[in-house]
């Protein structure tokens, strides 16, 4: 028979599992979700420079799953981002929180962002962390200058869908393109 104080842990333990199960992030969209590379039925390359993206313009299809492969040619970090204006807009305000709050000052932005873990394959549901934020959005991926990144993702159908780049005062400058869904 388990003792009271054995019985006492795992009841703690389920209840600490279901109210991270409850607080976990969503990762369904309605724009669609994050893919399996093995699944991607093509590679669109997109170049981040030094406020720009090429292309700007990006065509899908509804259903398909593309694999993004980021080659940041710029001095900066950059980040690239799918969502509605809306979205970016919420997405620009945590990463100007973040600044604000000494994560990101001028000085540091760049090697604080780089801190964060959004590498080559991102790992979709873990959580990266970086002067104690958790920055693990699936539709994201941060990419430092001269490095190269990769995001899968299956589109589902929609409209307004951008891809942005949200590091402060960035998107504002330019660094924003359109996602046409067939």
């Amino acid at each position: 028979m388990p003792s009271r104080s054995s019985v006492l842990i795992c009841s703690a333990l389920a209840a600490f599992c279901q109210l991270a199960q409850a607080h976990a992030p969503a990762h369904a969209f309605a724009f669609g979700a994050p893919g399996k590379a093995s699944e991607a039925t093509r590679t669109v390359e997109v170049t981040l420079g030094d406020i720009y993206f090429a292309p700007k313009v990006l065509q899908v299809k509804a259903g398909e799953t593309v694999r993004f492969v980021l080659k940041n040619e710029g001095k900066l970090v950059h980040e690239f981002n799918l969502g509605d204006a809306q979205m970016h807009a919420q997405h620009q305000h945590e990463m100007l929180e973040m600044q604000n709050a000494g994560a990101m000052a001028e000085s540091a932005q760049h090697a604080n962002m780089a801190s964060m873990d959004h590498g080559v394959e991102m790992s979709h549901g873990e959580a990266n962390q970086a002067v104690g934020m958790a920055h693990d959005d699936p539709n994201s991926v941060l990419v430092q200058p001269g490095q190269t990144g990769e995001l899968v993702w299956t589109f589902a159908q929609a409209s307004g869908l951008q891809f942005a780049c949200n590091v402060p005062g960035h998107y504002q400058a330019g660094m924003v393109g359109e996602i046409r869904i067939d």
